[in-house]
């Protein structure tokens, strides 16, 4: 049976992208919705709780790193072989990918249960927001199956086109979450209060529900896609190719939890106010970047389809309006940190203290909104094309070659005011590289396209 063209090489490039992206921005403002939610539940308990799942972000945030990048190696591949009209390789690229999403859970499981306890104790946390930070953390960790699933399922959704459903799936997980957190956190309707180990379950519970929808919807209704387990055994040249776009961008997003593991230990030595600060600052931020990295969602499998397809026109055109699109949405977010500041630090139940530490914080680091949003569409079309090398060089220059340093350096020079400049420094040295590294991919590549 004659196969009709996927939409992403026929469809109107300006309606395709908002078409692909608009589901996934959505759903990615849903998780940073239920982000924010979490911390402003366990804020609630005491600013040492809050202390504590800040200190678990960079951990949370190398399991995730390693599921999507998996997964950003998944959408690549998959969506090129459509592109190249290769059926048999997208449906092998989606097989071998899920296996290396099992294989990821199974080393958080293990640092989930041998680990946790070093990793908090290396941050020199106080002692009750150590103990709370590991109970957190392992649940977290070891109950991780769940999200390694979901985002394998939606990638390979992604791929093909089908945004729409991963919204649904990534909104029903964290509607669950929002739901069961304050359930769980205070003992709601007969239920015991589990306080932060609360906040995990109900975390976790949201994960593992979006599997199992996302795995079904793929099972009923991705017919560019046949996954069958039978006899199925690992093929190298799949995995191989998987991994060479995906390693790059799993070690670019680790980096940033190295940069908040290092943060904390630097914002510590002031107090564990700086920390919860540093935490909250993720969790709004999440409000300004998750649509941005939700466009990129939708423009990747375009990028790469277009690529396999070898049409130079429809992937310029998209990266061209994707940077424009990511620049638009982080001038709203600088607004916000500019005006509001004290009324998002509010949320969180801010003291005094928080607020005088973090109303010049959100106002500073918010200043390099717009240059991040060029990177990061640059960045992501890299890894669409293959070349996810450039985006990890990019990253791993922004956040330890650059942001850190020179956070130590300030912190030392001017305290914990001028820590936040930072930031700014980083964005403006990795808009220079990848600005750069795009002309370089795109004379050596891209213009060759036919």
């Amino acid at each position: 049976m004659e196969r009709k063209e996927n939409k992403m090489g026929v469809m109107p490039v300006n309606k395709l992208l908002v078409s692909m992206s608009l589901p996934m921005m959505i759903s990615m403002l849903v998780q940073a919705l239920y982000n924010v939610v979490d911390s402003i539940f366990v804020s609630r308990l005491s600013e040492d709780a809050l202390t504590a799942v800040s200190m678990a972000f960079p951990m949370q945030n190398l399991l995730i790193s390693v599921a999507v990048g998996i997964g950003v190696g998944i959408n690549a591949m998959l969506s090129r072989s459509l592109g190249e009209k290769n059926f048999e390789a997208a449906n092998k690229t989606a097989e071998n990918g899920i296996f290396l999403e099992g294989i990821g859970y199974l080393i958080f499981l293990i640092i989930g249960i041998f680990f946790t306890k070093l990793f908090f104790t290396a941050q020199g946390g106080e002692s009750e927001i150590t103990k709370m930070g590991i109970e957190y953390t392992r649940i977290c960790l070891i109950m991780s199956f769940g999200v390694f699933l979901q985002i394998a399922s939606e990638r390979i959704l992604q791929s093909t086109g089908r945004t729409i459903y991963t919204m649904i799936t990534q909104t029903t997980g964290a509607v669950i979450n929002i739901i069961l957190d304050p359930i769980l956190i205070f003992g709601l309707f007969g239920m015991p209060k589990m306080g932060v180990a609360g906040a995990a379950v109900a975390t976790v519970a949201g994960q593992i529900c979006a599997a199992i929808l996302a795995t079904a919807i793929n099972i009923k209704k991705n017919p560019d896609v046949e996954i069958s387990f039978k006899g199925f055994r690992p093929q190298m040249h799949y995995v191989k190719t998987i991994l060479s776009v995906g390693v790059p961008s799993i070690i670019m997003s680790s980096v940033g939890s190295v940069m908040t593991f290092g943060m904390n230990k630097i914002l510590i030595a002031f107090s564990s106010t700086a920390v919860a600060v540093f935490g909250v600052y993720f969790k709004l931020n999440s409000f300004v970047f998750m649509p941005v990295f939700g466009l990129n969602n939708g423009m990747v499998p375009i990028v790469s389809y277009n690529y396999g397809a070898r049409n130079k026109k429809r992937l310029t055109k998209t990266v061209k309006l994707a940077v424009i699109y990511a620049v638009c949405i982080m001038l709203i977010g600088v607004a916000l940190f500019q005006f509001i500041p004290n009324v998002l630090l509010g949320l969180f139940d801010a003291s005094e203290n928080m607020l005088e530490i973090g109303v010049p914080a959100l106002r500073v680091i918010s200043l390099s909104f717009a240059f991040a949003g060029v990177s990061i569409v640059f960045s992501s079309c890299f890894q669409a094309l293959g070349h996810g090398f450039l985006s990890m060089i990019m990253s791993i220059a922004r956040q330890l070659i650059i942001l850190l340093p020179s956070a130590f350096i300030l912190a030392k020079i001017g305290g914990i005011h001028a820590v936040w400049w930072s930031f700014n420094i980083a964005e403006i040295v990795a808009l220079a590289i990848s600005t750069g590294s795009y002309k370089y991919l795109y004379n050596k590549t891209i213009k060759h396209l036919e």
